[in-house]
Order: C-alpha cells, then sequence, then structure tokens
C-alpha cells in the first residue's frame, strides 16, 4: 500500500508539472493581447487560440540557446571543412540518386541545377537526417514572448506559423523545426513556407517535413523567385595585385562592382564578362588568404543565409557531389515517378 500510495502522489506530482510546463503562456497579458490582436486581424477563433496557448510550452534551453554568445567566427578554412567531408558528399550523391527525376523536374521548371538543391538540404539538415527536435510552437512562443531583442519578428513569424497551419490543414502542436522554428529538410521559417513552399508532386499538401519531393520543389522555387538565372556564373576565383582591391574586400553581401571595376582596382578574374555585377570576398584558406568574385547567383544564394561563407560551401559541396555523381552516373533514369 506504501508503495502504491508512492507512486500515487509522483504520478500526481509528474501531473501538476507537466500542467505548469504547459500552460506557461495561460493568462499572460502579452499573450492575451497578442490572441485578441490576430483573432481580430486574421479571423482565428479566439477560444481555440487560448487553449492552443495554454497547451505551449515556454522552453529555457531555447533562450539560453539563442542568447547565448557567438562563438568566435570560424576561419573559412574550419568552416569549409565543417561541410565539405566526404560522408556528406557520399550521402549527398544518394540523395540526388533517389530523387534523380524530381532533381530533373525541378531544374526543368526553375532552372537551377539539381548540385544547388542537393547541397542547400545537405548543409541545411544533412540530408533531412537533422530537421530539429523542438515544437515549432513552443520555439516560436518561446521567443516571441520571452526575447525581447528579436520578439516583434518571432511574433510575426508566430502569427505565419499558425497561418499555414490553418492553411495546410495541420495541427500547430504536431509540427517540428530547429529552436528557432525552421522547419522541414529544407529549414523554412514559417514566412518563407508561406511564401515559397511547393506542392510538388501533386498530391494536395505542401510538406517539407517528410515528402523530399516538395522539399527539393521548395528549395528551388526559393532560388527562382530570389532571381536565380539559368546558366549564370557563381563564383570565380580571383588574385589581387593592390591593396586597394584588398580594401574594397568584403565590404558587403550585396553587388556593389562590376567586373570591369574591380579589375581596375586590381582583380584578377578569369571568364566572367566586364559589365557583369560582382562582389570580392577574401577568406582565411588553409594555405594562407583566398579571393572570390561572387557574382549575381552567389548573392542569391546569400538570400538563404546571409553569409558569403555559407554561399562558398552550398557551391563547393554542390561541385563536389556533382562530381562525385558524375563518376556513377547518378543522372540516369532511377525508379522514382514524379506526378506531372
Amino acid at each position: 500500500m506504501r508503495m502504491a500510495t508512492g507512486i500515487g502522489v509522483a504520478v500526481a506530482l509528474l501531473y501538476a508539472l507537466y500542467s505548469l510546463a504547459a500552460s506557461d503562456f495561460n493568462g499572460r497579458a502579452d499573450v492575451d493581447a497578442y490572441i485578441n490582436q490576430i483573432s481580430q486581424q486574421q479571423g482565428f477563433n479566439r477560444e481555440e487560440l487560448a487553449k492552443l496557448f495554454k497547451e505551449a510550452e515556454r522552453k529555457q534551453n531555447i533562450l539560453d540557446a539563442i542568447a547565448r554568445p557567438a562563438e568566435k567566427t570560424k576561419p573559412w578554412s574550419e568552416y569549409r571543412d565543417v561541410f565539405l567531408t566526404d560522408s556528406r558528399i557520399a550521402e549527398g550523391v544518394e540523395f540526388w540518386r533517389e530523387n534523380a527525376a524530381t532533381l530533373a523536374k525541378a531544374e526543368q521548371e526553375y532552372s537551377v541545377p539539381p548540385e544547388i538543391v542537393v547541397a542547400i538540404i545537405g548543409v541545411e539538415t544533412r540530408y533531412g537526417r537533422n530537421v530539429g527536435t523542438y515544437r515549432v510552437l513552443d520555439a516560436l512562443a518561446t521567443l516571441a514572448f520571452d526575447y525581447p531583442p528579436r520578439s516583434d519578428f518571432f511574433r510575426a513569424e508566430l502569427t505565419e506559423f499558425l497561418l499555414l497551419a490553418r492553411e495546410e490543414g495541420m495541427d500547430p502542436r504536431s509540427l517540428m523545426g530547429s529552436y528557432a522554428g525552421a522547419m522541414g529538410y529544407g529549414q523554412f521559417i514559417p514566412s518563407s513556407f508561406r511564401n515559397y513552399a511547393v506542392d510538388f508532386d501533386g498530391d494536395g499538401k505542401r510538406n517539407i517535413w517528410t515528402n523530399p519531393k516538395d522539399a527539393i520543389g521548395s528549395v528551388a522555387n526559393y532560388f527562382r523567385k530570389h532571381g536565380w538565372t539559368a546558366d549564370g556564373h557563381i563564383v570565380e576565383p580571383a588574385s589581387i595585385t593592390t591593396t586597394q582591391a584588398d580594401a574594397v574586400s568584403n565590404e558587403s553581401l550585396n553587388l556593389l562592382y562590376t567586373v570591369g571595376q574591380l579589375r581596375a582596382l586590381g582583380v584578377t578574374v578569369n571568364g566572367v564578362p566586364d559589365a557583369a555585377e560582382a562582389g570580392l570576398y577574401r577568406m582565411d584558406g588553409s594555405t594562407g588568404l583566398e579571393y572570390w568574385v561572387g557574382l549575381h547567383n552567389f548573392y542569391v544564394i546569400t538570400r538563404y543565409n546571409h553569409s558569403s561563407m555559407y554561399a562558398l560551401a552550398v557551391h563547393q559541396l554542390g561541385q563536389a557531389i556533382a562530381g562525385r555523381a558524375s563518376e556513377v552516373a547518378v543522372a540516369e533514369p532511377v525508379a522514382e515517378t514524379v506526378a506531372q
């Protein structure tokens, strides 16, 4: 009897702790004001929203992670080594092989080459292996109401998330993502999902969480909508002959010069017309400084993640995957069908 009583008390305590955790946002004035606002503006049922936020959980580990001072930025040589590994390249070739027909269809419709789509998914989630372990509802509610530095941004994304769940007929309690609310193979934030996610296999759903076809189409559509140009240069290695050239490196992710202007400043780059818009980027390589001329499609990659090192890593990973894929004839027809 004592054991049974002890178990009963333990269960009651656990239930009480769960109830406390599950009502972190219940009755808060700021949360109630938000519920009232979006109920009026977006036509949500207020009682249903109140119930939803009563079930949302505040995650202290999310606040700890986002508030933690950023580690010292890795030099390019170390950053590159995180992504340009033999295993990630091999897994990229396998992902390409398994989804060759979908990638070919995406290239035909959006003019984005398979290696770029595969590399993005490889960098973001290792081809869907690491898509996040947090409920998106918990992550966005935590950051929207308890992270003042970016509360406006995360409240806007929380609204986008609730809208996408309603539009897609999904239970917002069930969707998983990163600690910052990014979702699926390509780690789309909710606003990106609503603007760029596509139903690429024609099943009536935009499922970037478990459907690689929709994920591939969505990433390709994101690039197309951000101005990707077919057969355009991405980035080229360069050298410099003047300190004036070095002074304009890493000025901005925006393309502030033409290739001709960079050449006039002392930049040597081959195979690119003088009229092309460009930026010069300096990287700390393993054997010294590297200089790269980024062109229009390089800038497009930085729209996915605002980092020149990210864009260069995606490009180089894509090139490595394409090179390995050609060795195993991955582009040959495989047993995969895509809705037309």
